[in-house]
């Protein structure tokens, strides 16, 4: 199954400072999950001013519950960089 991940960050005025802080160990783990299969697609949402506002994720993993947990323990969840996130199942267009 595919799903798209949208995450919105804080909008606080420490929020790109924990985003930056937290940003390597993010990435190290969106690399293990590249290298798996598991994330398919990756990258920051911009703001008007090409300020970092969030994430886009594109996963194709068994099931909902195996993202959330997955999700619930990436370094931007516990260094409260997402607020929020919304999972969708999506079809990705492959035409073969």
């Amino acid at each position: 199954m595919q799903f798209l991940v949208t995450a919105h960050d804080y909008q606080d005025s420490d929020a790109i400072n924990r985003r930056m802080a937290m940003r390597d160990k993010h990435l190290a783990g969106a690399t293990k999950l590249l290298s798996q299969g598991i994330l398919l697609s990756a990258g920051a949402f911009l703001d008007d001013n090409g300020k970092m506002i969030g994430s886009s994720l594109i996963y194709d993993i068994d099931n909902k519950e195996l993202l959330e947990k997955i999700l619930n323990a990436d370094p931007y969840v516990s260094g409260q960089v997402w607020e929020s996130f919304e999972i969708r199942e999506i079809k990705l267009f492959n035409p073969n």
